[in-house]
């Protein structure tokens, strides 16, 4: 028997399988390299003052780090169902503003962007060249990381939070962290 002859059906069956993999999987659920991992250290200049931040600020704390932007649309969509989330948790938030460009000088359209919608955060920084953001290993804005108190990474949300995922996911993780001892 020629072993050609099963070359398309092999293709088939590959092709099938890949298709059914893609098909399962939720495309929200994208790994990141830093789950249990220590965060990577950022020290970045703040929105609203004239100094800087430090994410050694947040040791000892159960925290969140989402990056957000003016121009992200899924930003604006996520904004009131995150600030809630965080006014109920009262966990501090930090909001990195990434890459966003402002009308007359770097900052401006992030600062009136959350004028309009409301500040929820701890601090908001800047990271206008997106280096943190790269060091994140983030794919896109918005994403959201929840680090516990020795400061280890414990989740990832990518793409805009909505209600479900803080009920199901957020909310229960953070509660667990919150009790857990530093």
């Amino acid at each position: 028997m020629n072993m050609k002859f099963f070359i398309p059906l092999f293709l088939f069956l590959a092709l099938g399988a890949l298709m059914l993999f893609g098909l399962t999987n939720d495309p929200k659920l994208i790994p990141s390299p830093f789950i249990g991992k220590p965060a990577p250290a950022f020290t970045l200049p703040q929105l609203f003052e004239d100094k800087t931040f430090s994410s050694d600020e947040m040791k000892g704390k159960v925290w969140i780090l989402n990056l957000w932007a003016s121009w992200c649309h899924s930003c604006q969509a996520e904004h009131r169902v995150l600030s809630r989330f965080i006014a109920e948790e009262k966990v501090p938030t930090v909001g990195l503003n990434y890459k966003d460009y402002g009308v007359a000088e770097y900052g401006d359209a992030g600062k009136q962007w959350l004028a309009r919608l409301g500040n929820p955060y701890y601090a908001v920084v800047v990271d206008s060249k997106g280096e943190v953001g790269i060091d994140w290993g983030i794919v896109g804005v918005p994403e959201t990381f929840i680090m516990d108190k020795k400061g280890i990474v414990r989740y990832k949300f990518t793409g805009p939070v909505y209600q479900q995922a803080v009920e199901e996911k957020l909310k229960p993780l953070v509660d667990k962290l919150l009790q857990e001892d530093g």
